[in-house]
């Protein structure tokens, strides 16, 4: 057999794959089906390592599962529209529509050299008007259902990206994309009612068992749902309330402040009575340049009294200091909050920081005086009310309802449940993304674009700065319009959507790419959905992943799908790095896939990437690992010329009983590791063992085909892994179909279980003999057995057994008292 050529083999099945459509799909009605989606690539330009694990892991998915019989869909498409395609048309004055088409016409041909069994015929991009017109269309339905308004709101902006960026964009106050500093403005923006589905989002969560956990308690906490009550606190002197959100009601006796966040509009309203206010104006400024990641999270706490107004605490009737600090954040709860420093930790730091009183209400049940304290350390325990009047003595895990009873009663409260997610913001000041289709009108006000003239097309005259407004008003072709219901002149809306819009449905798209008269046919969606392995990154836990599971969950409930959750299991996948750093351009640290896989072949990047760890595990970058992972193909590669060696030696049955069991166990790790545990990583290293096994066994074609099937199997578990190699062997072993699509190997359970085994015995660290017992004996059997053996019974004659220990199938270790 001539040496494995790599570069040949690779080309030549890809042809052939494409060429006989191995891998296209359509529904079959009575055939189990299973959907395999990793997530869309934005189309940069280049793929990277961690491109080729994401792809790679999926593509172990499918083609497994496709060799198991089922109806496979395994797509692929481009999230096309984004800021560095804007950004690019800026710097290097060529058009986003180009820039993106180039990039994914490269990318494209990476992925097909790397013999990822894609259904290219379900490819799409999401700049497209076939694709966005859809987003439009969605957009009306939402708005038509009350989803969608538009308000006047403070919203995050990056000066860089000349951009609005919602607030899971912002990460320390730093834009996700360019890193530069955010700021707050007030614009008036597009909102989507995500949170008229917080309660569903989170119920959902039952349904999720194939999710990782650390990705529902991500959602969970960012969902942040919470029972409370909104209390009213009278500003004294003035008839105006400000109410509060708190958790706590079972505190409000030791409520000593009030804090309100720096936009709250109480500062505006009652400028004329703050003393201070051009101090407080000042530091409302200062707030705005922040992000409110950056102002929650921030150690320490900064804030300025309203002097001259005051509040009253409405449970003790005395008057209260007002603060404005940027920690309180304005889109959460009422914008205002009353602070017990005695009881929690933040409001104790801003107290002791600002000379504020400290009232103790919850002392510990093993304590017995009530007394105020002053200078003490908080308590957050719970236990029972003091200094809570007619309350005093109740258990604090019983005084929220009997106080929020008492607030509702006393008619300055009720109770409700607020949540930290706040409705997504959809608005941006940018070209490269879908066009809301509204057009506002002096006489008919905000009115949609009707569904006959969808889609709204990106103008092609539109300049690109990079400064000012949206690059739509530069368009007067696109900005100018009739209104649709009255006939007059009339302004497109130039916002463009959030990106996230594209990728909260695609994956339903993939299900019917071509269709001109829908979104999709639900019956092929309801076919295909909902997802049966998702693969992606932990990072989207909190935007992609939530702005899906909403979106899909819109679609049933206009009766275009059947199914509440998008996506049954997810896998998130580990990082690639490079001496512990994340491999970025900017660090110089990039691995190029082209630069492998002309080396040493799509088959050992492949390879590598997913025996160097577990999915869900970082990655280290290995050339070492590489080689090894080269080395282990070109031994699968020579077998075939051993295992078709004609040898002296005859087979007894205990040879191929052995080798048999090995193969059948082989079997059983692989199809567990792929399909329960997602350990690839130990799939192919039992896969290792197998081929070792083969090399030293002497008896290849001399005993009775075994050997040859065993090999046959190698091949078989060894095709989601490495296709290239395990196709153009298959093709030399003489079979005819793709091993692409043969049966996977089964098991047999009985051959597994060994009949008997051999086991060594130790005595006090010494071996006393060997015994043979039953694969299935207990350890009581095994006890028997040692002392009805007469040359290991001497050694216990006489001496007490401190221990016995017995490995299963490997040892026993005998511990006798001194």
């Amino acid at each position: 057999m001539t040496d494995y050529n790599h570069s040949e083999i690779e080309k030549k099945w890809q042809k052939k794959w494409k060429g006989d459509r191995v891998f296209e799909t359509k529904e079959q009605q009575g055939k189990e089906k299973y959907y395999c989606l990793v997530m869309l690539p934005y189309p940069s330009g280049n793929l990277h390592m961690g491109h080729v694990r994401n792809y790679s892991i999926g593509d172990v998915f499918a083609r497994f599962h496709k060799m198991t019989g089922k109806n496979v869909l395994h797509p692929m498409g481009w999230d096309a529209f984004g800021l560095p395609a804007e950004n690019a048309a800026i710097k290097n004055k060529i058009h986003p529509a180009k820039w993106t088409k180039q990039n994914i016409a490269h990318m494209r041909e990476q992925l097909k050299v790397l013999g990822i069994s894609y259904d290219w015929n379900r490819e799409f991009a999401t700049c497209t008007p076939e694709y966005y017109r859809w987003n439009q269309w969605f957009f009306i339905k939402m708005w038509e259902r009350g989803l969608i308004f538009r308000k006047s709101a403070n919203v995050n902006w990056c000066p860089s990206c000349n951009t609005v960026l919602a607030n899971e964009q912002v990460s320390k106050g730093l834009c996700w994309r360019c890193d530069s500093h955010t700021q707050q403005r007030d614009l008036e923006q597009w909102f989507i009612k995500i949170t008229d589905y917080a309660d569903e989002l989170l119920e959902g969560h039952k349904q999720l068992c194939g999710w990782p956990e650390q990705v529902l308690s991500m959602q969970k906490d960012w969902i942040g749902k919470s029972f409370g009550m909104e209390i009213e606190f009278a500003v004294t002197g003035t008839g105006k309330k400000l109410k509060i959100f708190t958790t706590r009601p079972d505190t409000l006796f030791g409520a000593t402040f009030i804090v309100v966040a720096p936009e709250h509009k109480i500062i505006d309203e009652m400028k004329s009575q703050i003393t201070n206010y051009n101090e407080i104006a000042k530091y409302v400024i200062e707030s705005g340049g922040k992000s409110n990641i950056e102002r929650s999270s921030c150690k320490e706490k900064t804030g300025i009294r309203l002097e001259g107004i005051n509040a009253l605490n409405p449970a003790i009737g005395e008057e209260i200091p007002i603060f404005t600090a940027d920690y309180v954040l304005a889109g959460y709860g009422t914008g205002a909050i009353m602070a017990v420093p005695a009881h929690d930790q933040r409001d104790w730091e801003f107290a002791k920081k600002y000379n504020i009183p400290v009232i103790e209400v919850i002392k510990s049940s093993n304590s017995c005086d009530g007394n105020q304290s002053v200078d003490k350390d908080i308590y957050e325990d719970k236990g029972v009310l003091v200094n809570s009047r007619q309350f005093n003595g109740i258990k604090s895990s019983e005084a929220f309802d009997i106080i929020s009873e008492w607030v509702e009663k006393q008619d300055f409260g009720k109770k409700i449940i607020n949540f930290k997610l706040k409705d997504w913001l959809i608005s941006r000041r940018r070209y490269w993304g879908t066009p809301i289709p509204m057009i506002h009108c002096k006489i008919c006000g905000t009115v949609p674009v009707p569904e006959k003239d969808l889609p709204v097309m990106l103008p092609e005259d539109a300049e690109f700065t990079g400064e000012g407004e949206s690059p739509l008003k530069s368009s007067k072709t696109f900005v100018n319009v009739k209104c649709p219901k009255c006939g007059m002149d009339a302004k497109r809306e130039t916002d463009t959507m959030d990106t996230f819009v594209d990728s909260s449905w695609y994956y339903a798209r993939y299900c019917d790419n071509r269709n001109d008269n829908a979104a999709f046919d639900s019956a092929k969606v309801n076919y295909w959905m909902p997802v049966n392995q998702y693969v992606g990154g932990i990072e989207h836990a909190c935007m992609h992943l939530i702005y899906s599971r909403f979106w899909y969950k819109v679609m049933r409930d206009l009766g275009i799908v059947k199914h509440g959750e998008p996506f049954e299991n997810l896998l998130t996948q580990g990082m690639v790095t490079l001496s512990g750093s994340v491999m970025s351009k900017s660090k110089g640290n990039i691995v190029s896939p082209d630069e492998i896989i002309e080396k040493y072949g799509a088959d050992t990047a492949r390879l590598f990437t997913l025996f160097a760890a577990p999915p869900q595990k970082q990655l280290d970058w290995s050339m070492e690992g590489v080689e090894g992972c080269w080395r282990f193909i070109n031994r699968i590669w020579r077998l075939f010329d051993i295992v078709h060696t004609k040898t002296e030696f005859s087979a007894t049955e205990k040879d191929k009983n052995d080798i048999l069991r090995i193969m059948h166990r082989t079997i059983k790790k692989v199809t567990v590791d792929i399909e329960k545990e997602f350990q690839f990583n130990t799939a192919i290293s039992s896969v290792m063992e197998l081929v070792n096994a083969l090399y030293t066994y002497k008896y290849h074609s001399n005993d009775d085909g075994i050997s040859a099937e065993v090999y046959k199997t190698v091949i078989l578990l060894m095709t989601p892994f490495t296709p290239h190699l395990c196709e153009e062997i298959w093709d030399r072993l003489g079979y005819k179909e793709y091993v692409s699509v043969y049966p996977w190997p089964s098991f047999d359970e009985s051959t597994i279980k060994q009949s008997s085994v051999e086991l060594p015995v130790q005595i006090n660290g010494k071996l006393r003999g060997k015994i043979i017992v039953s694969a299935e004996d207990s350890e009581d059997e095994v006890k028997k057995i040692i002392e009805k053996d007469k040359k290991i019974a001497v050694h216990l004659k006489g001496r007490q057994i401190a221990k016995f220990i017995y490995v299963k199938g490997r040892i026993v270790t005998i511990l006798l008292d001194s």
